[in-house]
């Protein structure tokens, strides 16, 4: 049954008539599908396209039973290649807007990670209630099924509100390549375990220590200066998952930087001198929360005074207190702001910073959001003088990783059977016969990962740094965004046709030039491939209708009579520039793909206007 809060939400935002033209159904499994140039329905669901996408938009539930399942699915942008690569978020306040907005940031952090795969994000409307592990993992069970009509362009991780064990249940049903950041037994890679998205951020911070000084030739940056990495003091706002991991890791550097505070929903601790960090996370290890606990632990008993420790029951004042770096890693979008309230601190009370990098996932391409992230790095940028490393080009760690279970394919022989699937008993039982085999995979996998993540995020943090050297009224959003956008144009220049050409219609040489007239007006492609015993004798267009027309020719004369004979074709490996050159140097505006004398398909202007970034390639 479709949850409550979303078909209350779709009531409002789509009309009857929306309903009734878009529904599909597949058995119980329902659908509406929506495209980038659905724009004003896509606006009626709070999305807002722009020159990268959103690709493709999913509302879908499961109609059986009365259990609330149902969610939806962003595909961004494909450019990068195929498919899309992004979490499944479970909560009750998801809607589509929410999830188009992570979806970019998908889009952007895995160009930037330089991954072969475009942005995607999905979300499942959870009751707005306490649920039982059994019903969470009948939801996520189902919830498989509606995203398995999509896996082809959409393969899922985990995010807030599922976790490895999710994705495993989606590959039982769905295949063992369906998910990523699968267990090991899967062959998968422990992605929160191993601290994949805290290693790129303690790599982001030792080398944008090593790239500071060329920001010198900024105004704002003339007189700072800039520590070694042992004299190095951070704070961390959001001692969890993330932030936990990064001090950890930042403690095992030789020499290690001073971790000088750190916060979490209890309040902070801040000690100029450096925190005890193996204190504080082996207490986080037994006991999760550390900030209050500590200081009626250590900080309150007599017998071990800590009068040099500051605790504070508010978390946020944190960001009140001076560091050389600060690491935004809690669950909040916006951790400062100009206008009061809408951050966990106005600009004009943050600490003494040198630079910001960022932890916690806080890009939104959401006009009003943009521009209120804009406003903030004017004043912590500009006037303030604190570069800032945004959360794509440095928190990629886990996508990182997660993206070797499908760049190291996994061996035919180790794929579920097809007879297998959605039994959870025998796919255990045949992971289980295959363990070792999965367990050498895994580990080559994760090798892999931790290589990438080392080379991309230090080359991020590099080219950061360039473009704002460069051009010194650029701001630090803008340089990551423009980070991501090379790489993608980049990429879409040399993707070979196959991914974007589409279906050329074929007719036999003796249709009548009447009926093949009516195939162009119901056909967007512009041209019809002519063929005979599989072989492309010519080809039908617009202009040559017209030319027969003006001829008075006979509307029953076959089509061999006037259509264009001399064709030019093109391989389905030709990339986007080749492609535009024949078009434009053979003055025409379409031409048949063709492999191994085999029509396969057909490329235009008009469909790389569509399907391709050509502003962006031209711009």
């Amino acid at each position: 049954m479709i949850p409550k809060q979303m078909e209350a939400f779709l009531r409002e935002a789509l009309p009857e008539q929306t309903w009734r033209n878009r529904l599909r159904h597949d058995g119980p499994l329902a659908f509406m599908e929506f495209r980038i140039n659905d724009v004003d329905r896509l606006s009626r669901l709070g999305i807002h396209p722009d020159r990268l996408g959103p690709h493709l938009v999913v509302c879908m539930w499961d109609e059986r039973d009365a259990l609330e399942v149902g969610g939806y699915l962003v595909v961004d942008n494909l450019a990068m290649g195929r498919p899309s690569m992004g979490g499944i978020r479970m909560a009750p306040s998801v809607t589509p807007s929410v999830i188009f907005n992570l979806a970019r940031g998908m889009t952007l952090k895995n160009a930037a990670a330089d991954l072969p795969y475009g942005g995607g994000k999905a979300g499942i409307v959870a009751p707005d209630r306490e649920i039982s592990d059994a019903e969470h993992r009948e939801i996520v069970r189902r919830f498989a099924h509606l995203i398995g009509r999509y896996r082809s362009i959409y393969l899922p991780g985990p995010d807030v509100g599922t976790n490895d064990a999710d994705m495993k249940l989606i590959a039982i049903e769905n295949g063992i390549d369906s998910a990523l950041s699968k267990p090991v037994d899967m062959g998968g890679n422990r992605i929160d375990e191993l601290g994949a998205a805290a290693g790129g951020v303690v790599i982001a911070i030792d080398a944008l220590l090593k790239q500071m000084p060329r920001l010198k030739a900024l105004p704002q940056f003339k007189d700072m200066a800039v520590p070694d990495r042992a004299a190095m003091t951070l704070l961390i706002q959001g001692f969890g998952a993330v932030g936990a991991h990064v001090a950890e890791m930042l403690t095992r550097l030789d020499p290690a930087p001073k971790i000088v505070g750190v916060s979490d929903a209890h309040g902070y601790l801040f000690r100029a001198e450096g925190l005890p960090m193996r204190d504080l996370l082996d207490m986080r290890d037994e006991r999760g929360l550390v900030t209050f606990r500590y200081f009626l632990e250590k900080l309150v008993e007599k017998r071990s005074p800590r009068p040099e420790t500051k605790f504070a029951n508010t978390p946020n004042d944190l960001l009140r207190e001076d560091a050389f770096c600060f690491v935004p890693a809690a669950p909040v979008a916006r951790y400062l702001d100009i206008e009061p309230g809408q951050a966990s601190l106005t600009v004009d009370r943050m600490g003494d910073w040198s630079m910001i990098v960022e932890g916690a996932n806080t890009y939104s391409p959401d006009p009003a959001r943009r521009a209120a992230r804009l406003r903030m790095e004017r004043a912590v940028y500009w006037q303030r003088g604190v570069v800032i490393a945004t959360d794509f080009l440095v928190n990629s760690g886990g996508v990182i990783f997660a993206a070797q279970e499908h760049i190291i394919k996994t061996p035919d022989h180790l794929r579920f059977p097809r007879e297998i699937l959605g039994d959870a008993e025998a796919v255990d039982r045949w992971l289980k016969d295959h363990q070792d085999e999965l367990a050498e995979l895994a580990a080559k996998r994760l090798e892999a990962g931790i290589r990438q993540r080392e080379e991309v995020i230090r080359r991020n943090m590099k080219e950061l740094v360039d473009f704002l050297v460069a051009d010194p009224d650029m701001l630090p959003l803008e340089a990551a965004e423009q980070i991501s956008i090379t790489r993608i144009t980049q990429r879409e220049r040399f993707r070979p046709i196959r991914h974007i050409m589409e279906p050329l219609t074929l007719i036999d040489p003796e249709m009548p030039l009447r009926q093949a007239a009516q195939l162009l007006v119901d056909d967007p492609n512009e041209m019809l491939g002519v063929v005979k015993e599989g072989k492309l004798l010519g080809v039908v267009t617009d202009w040559d209708i017209t030319y027969a027309i003006a001829r008075n020719l006979n509307d029953d004369l076959p089509v061999m009579n006037i259509m264009s004979r001399h064709v030019i074709t093109v391989a389905p490996e030709a990339t986007i520039p080749e492609v535009l050159r024949l078009l434009e140097s053979h003055e025409i505006t379409a031409m048949p793909v063709v492999e191994n004398g085999v029509v396969v398909g057909v490329i235009s202007s008009h469909i790389l206007a569509r399907k391709t970034l050509a502003r962006l390639l031209q711009g």
